[in-house]
């Protein structure tokens, strides 16, 4: 185990969430290879129709809190 890695693994706990998301958002990231434009397109898409349905009131959305009670079940 590398000198650096031993560091980030004893100072993880001192991080706050958001720096936690990060780091693991830069670690997943670091592990693709290969880019898909077409994969970045889609989700795009996706995110403005689910935003027309959201305003357009076509669909209602679910407090964060009520996903995370249904999920720890």
């Amino acid at each position: 185990m590398s000198a650096q890695l031993k560091q980030v693994i004893q100072h993880i706990e001192t991080l706050s969430s958001d720096e936690k998301a990060l780091v693991a958002h830069c670690l997943i990231s670091s592990l693709e290879t290969k880019h898909d434009d077409n994969v970045d397109n889609a989700w795009g898409e996706l995110a403005q129709k689910r935003l027309a349905q959201l305003e357009s009131g076509e669909t209602q959305g679910v407090p964060w809190s009520e996903i995370k009670t249904n999920i720890t079940q």
